[in-house]
């Protein structure tokens, strides 16, 4: 879980009429965030984010948080999408991408709202943070700079080289090789002749005509390399070489972006034990749990070498009757039993539970969880958890309940579309039920414009499901591409709900649990990994 940064000063940009914190999501890994980047994520109200942040690096913002992607074109002269120009966000020949950003940066800041403009690596190296911030300063937005762990310091640390030395390096130059053949771009007779490291960024667009320049203009051609691509993520590739060793290497050229190369003589020192690549390398992964809440799992996938692609399909909003909960948190004491059906029931009512008092207002109520991140969430918020089911589940609830003589009184949280299994159990065993709604769902309506086509040249190898809502929801935006993909599924019901919509699941954990659900997938690839063809996801039954 990431840690929540501790109690601190505020920063002294108002944001009585809005205000906007460009802050660097560093290399990937949500690790490497910085305790002030955390603040700010936790506490925004909309984040404007690049389509290569990690899912893991957003799930560490609010969950009640807009999230808007900045998708551009590649290549010189491609146009910019001017995103305040209304809904249908219609392209604008010769407007700058940075300054069409910038534009829905200060609409967004004037209305009042809290804006991170979170960027990879840091927000002031090769992110066009100068166009984004004119159209800021013009209407008067107060900004905010969070400064990110750059790629050039992810690459090096990744590769285990300095990138300064008092022997070998005095001098630290950094580049990019994405104009390396344009007019006005790198002066490589300058480059060439440095005494220092010289770090190329977005090095693998323009290889050829950087290398040969490099060469051409009088740089040593054994002079020590180190590539190192998608620093920081699971599929992270790594080559120790020289100059012209990098010229000549053609399957470097296949590498993904973004990578970095980092040239000079501090390179030669470059070394790393590989890891392990995990179970699942080369598995890219598409997670459909609503904002705020795929970070673990993301994580647990990572550790096994997969890559993790977020795709909510619903979101999480307030209940809709919310003095039904606030009555309910008034007369918690009054329960033998409050039972909490996830995380974001516990979020819910502590919330409530904060506005009228604190935990004496529960009396002798006694807590039960479904599962172990639902009762994690309780610690979490200073309560301790009375009942955890062996089988986490409702059904699992109501075996640890058998126990229970008729009678008890019951506070069921969950949410308005949860299952009624329980409470229908619970009440013909002669017990008083209450079922309140903690929070809503809502189904994601349809996806982006251009969505479709890229999740499906995304090279998905598995969609996975962790509710019958979340199935019913994703199928409903997908249906057409699942055929594409193997499908996860965390639970029984979960699986019968995709067999409602005559689909079958490749896989269904035995235990509706993050570890579970991976190690089903894991152990499926373990078995069928190596067989070729294309991908087998649910078919139809």
């Amino acid at each position: 879980m990431t840690p929540a940064p501790p109690d601190g000063p505020r920063s002294n940009v108002s944001s009585a009429r809005g205000v906007v914190r460009f802050v660097g999501a560093g290399p990937g890994d949500p690790q490497l965030l910085t305790l002030r980047a955390l603040r700010c994520l936790q506490e925004a109200d909309v984040i404007v984010h690049d389509s290569l942040v990690p899912p893991a690096v957003l799930d560490a913002a609010s969950t009640l948080a807009e999230r808007i992607p900045v998708v551009r074109g590649s290549g010189e002269g491609s146009h910019g999408i001017d995103p305040a120009a209304g809904a249908d966000r219609q392209p604008l020949a010769a407007i700058d991408p940075g300054e069409a950003t910038g534009r829905l940066l200060a609409k967004l800041a004037g209305g009042g709202r809290r804006v991170v403009r979170l960027k990879g690596g840091d927000p002031t190296v090769f992110a066009r943070l100068a166009e984004e911030l004119q159209p800021l300063r013009e209407a008067g937005i107060p900004i905010e700079i969070v400064p990110g762990v750059t790629a050039a310091v992810a690459a090096a640390a990744a590769a285990g080289v300095p990138l300064t030395s008092r022997s070998d390096a005095s001098s630290l130059t950094l580049t990019t090789g994405h104009r390396a053949d344009a007019e006005g771009g790198c002066d490589f007779p300058s480059l060439a002749r440095l005494p220092g490291t010289l770090v190329v960024y977005m090095g693998l667009e323009r290889i050829d005509a950087w290398t040969k320049s490099l060469l051409a203009a009088g740089a040593d051609p054994a002079t020590p390399v180190v590539a190192v691509s998608r620093c920081g993520w699971p599929d992270e590739k790594m080559r120790a070489t020289t100059l012209a060793g990098l010229r000549d290497d053609s399957q470097l050229r296949g590498w993904p972006s973004p990578a970095v190369i980092i040239v000079g003589r501090v390179a030669s020192v470059a070394g790393r034990e590989p890891a392990s690549p995990g179970r699942l390398a080369g598995r890219r992964v598409l997670v459909t749990r609503p904002a705020g809440q795929a970070g673990l799992f993301a994580a647990a996938l990572a550790a096994e070498g997969a890559e993790c692609l977020h795709r909510p399909v619903m979101t999480i909003e307030p209940p809709p009757q919310p003095d039904l909960l606030e009555e309910a948190v008034r007369q918690a004491a009054s329960f033998d039993w409050i039972v909490f059906s996830s995380v974001n029931a516990v979020a819910a009512f502590t919330d409530q539970l904060g506005q009228w008092g604190d935990a004496r207002l529960l009396g002798t109520a006694r807590l039960a969880a479904v599962g172990e991140r639902t009762a994690a969430e309780l610690a979490q918020r200073g309560l301790a958890c009375d009942l955890l089911p062996q089988v986490q589940s409702s059904e699992g609830l109501l075996e640890a309940f058998a126990s229970v003589p008729p009678g008890g009184r019951f506070l069921l949280l969950q949410a308005d579309r949860g299952r009624e299994t329980l409470q229908r159990q619970l009440a013909g065993r002669g017990h008083q039920v209450d079922r309140v709604a903690a929070y809503a769902t809502r189904d994601v309506e349809a996806l982006e414009p251009g969505e479709h086509e890229q999740l499906a040249k995304a090279g998905i190898d598995w969609i996975v499901f962790t509710s019958p809502a979340i199935t019913a929801a994703a199928v409903r935006l997908f249906r057409d591409l699942l055929p594409g993909w193997r499908v996860a599924c965390n639970s029984p019901a979960s699986a019968e709900r995709l067999a409602a919509e005559g689909l079958t699941a490749t896989v269904v954990s035995a235990e509706p649990t993050m570890a579970s659900l991976v190690e089903a997938i894991a152990d499926w690839e373990s078995r069928h990994g190596h067989e070729q063809g294309g991908r087998r996801a649910a078919q139809s039954g």
